[in-house]
């Protein structure tokens, strides 16, 4: 009876040393995945007709990392090393969404009597295309939101251009969470 006394401790050692090896190796939960959308305020008024014919908006363009959907961002003092999160993305491409965001913005305030996206396929009067500067978040103290964006307008007979504008703002976020950052981005584009 005493020798398989003696047995079972070293069994029981064993086992413990076992589950704490194995309690060891396990890895924590990885973060689930976070997305976010851009959104454009509804127009507080519509501008009737500021255009006579159709009016297209091309999709937007942006640099390799901007373009994508994980959101980007840049460290305090390093604003020209560019990093893009893990767990927290764009909904669509930031250069669809705000394509789509503006047409629906054209559209409610009535500028033009259709306004319409290159994949419909008409004859358009004027074209509206955009460039992504930047579309980040600055971490550090204190947390920051960029934006910046240029926006020309040309019309096609004659290729005038008609408008040529670079729109950038930076704002401090709420707090330093990415949902503040979202929120603030979306507080800039709705200006």
């Amino acid at each position: 009876m005493s020798a398989r006394k003696n047995i079972k401790k070293p069994l029981w050692a064993l086992m413990l040393i076992g589950g704490l090896a194995l309690a060891a190796c396990a890895q924590p939960e990885v973060p689930r995945d976070q997305f976010y959308r851009l959104v454009a305020a509804k127009p507080e008024q519509s501008a009737p007709n500021v255009f006579s014919g159709i009016l297209q908006i091309d999709r937007f363009v942006a640099d390799g990392l901007t373009a994508g959907r994980p959101i980007v961002f840049s460290i305090s003092g390093r604003q020209h090393q560019l990093q893009e999160y893990h767990y927290h993305f764009w909904t669509q491409a930031p250069t669809i969404m705000l394509r789509d965001e503006l047409v629906a913005y054209l559209r409610q305030a009535k500028v033009a009597p259709s306004v319409v996206t290159p994949d419909m396929r008409v004859a358009a009067n004027y074209v509206i295309s955009g460039k992504i500067r930047r579309l980040e978040r600055v971490d550090g103290p204190p947390t920051r939101s960029v934006v910046e964006l240029e926006l020309a307008v040309r019309r096609i007979k004659g290729e005038k251009l008609l408008l040529l504008r670079t729109y950038r703002d930076e704002v401090q976020t709420a707090d330093s969470t990415v949902s503040a950052t979202v929120d603030a981005l979306n507080a800039s584009l709705n200006k």
